[in-house]
């Protein structure tokens, strides 16, 4: 009889441990997710450029838009290509698009009829001048997945008695270029152009 009934505790404990491993096993129902945060930079990217023209402003054969500074040779009445366009690049984020034109020959520009004047130009291009700050205009543009071209001006035309104003035989590259500069500053976190223009450029120049 002793046997016997060590033989029967020991099947009721093992079934008892048996329960309890089940049991434990099932009052716990687990699971596991994972988010994961992918972070990538934003951008602001712009390129400026112009159509390659020879020194009577005519564009050259086989003509490509060229970045670097061109040379003209200046005759009353005449009218030469200049055509500065702002490319914003794809998936840049909105920004403030602004150009600097510095017109050393704005004093032989022509005012015939006909003839828009190159910040005549620029504003009907849409471009608005700064307030406070002398020679720059700008532009608000949105993020788009598509390359954005934002032209300045097109031409320029020398006045037909140009010869007869002062200075106009000691024009020189050094003194009389037509400069034009673009920026792009991000408009997140700016409440207008002239604050991000203050906070990024100020009295200085962006430093890419």
């Amino acid at each position: 009889m002793k046997t016997k009934s060590k033989a029967l505790i020991l099947a009721i404990c093992a079934i008892l441990l048996l329960s309890v491993s089940v049991f434990g096993t099932m009052a716990y129902l687990t699971d596991e997710k994972a988010v994961t945060n992918t972070f990538t930079v934003g951008d602001v990217e712009i390129t400026l450029d112009e159509i390659d023209v020879d020194e009577y402003g005519v564009e050259v054969e086989n003509a490509q838009r060229i970045t670097t500074g061109q040379e003209y040779l200046l005759i009353p009445g005449r009218t030469y290509t200049k055509d500065p366009i702002v490319h914003v690049i794809a998936d840049s984020e909105a920004c403030y698009v602004y150009v600097k034109v510095i017109n050393g020959i704005e004093a032989y520009e022509s005012d015939a009829q006909g003839y828009t004047s190159i910040a005549g130009q620029i504003a009907a291009n849409g471009w608005t001048a700064l307030d406070g700050v002398a020679n720059v205009y700008w532009k608000a543009v949105d993020k788009s997945d598509a390359v954005q071209d934002l032209p300045v001006f097109a031409e320029f035309q020398v006045d037909a008695t140009a010869n007869k104003v002062s200075g106009w035989d000691t024009i020189a590259a050094s003194t009389n270029d037509v400069v034009v500069t673009a920026y792009a500053i991000q408009q997140d976190g700016f409440a207008s152009a002239k604050a991000a223009w203050d906070a990024a450029v100020g009295t200085g120049e962006i430093v890419a």
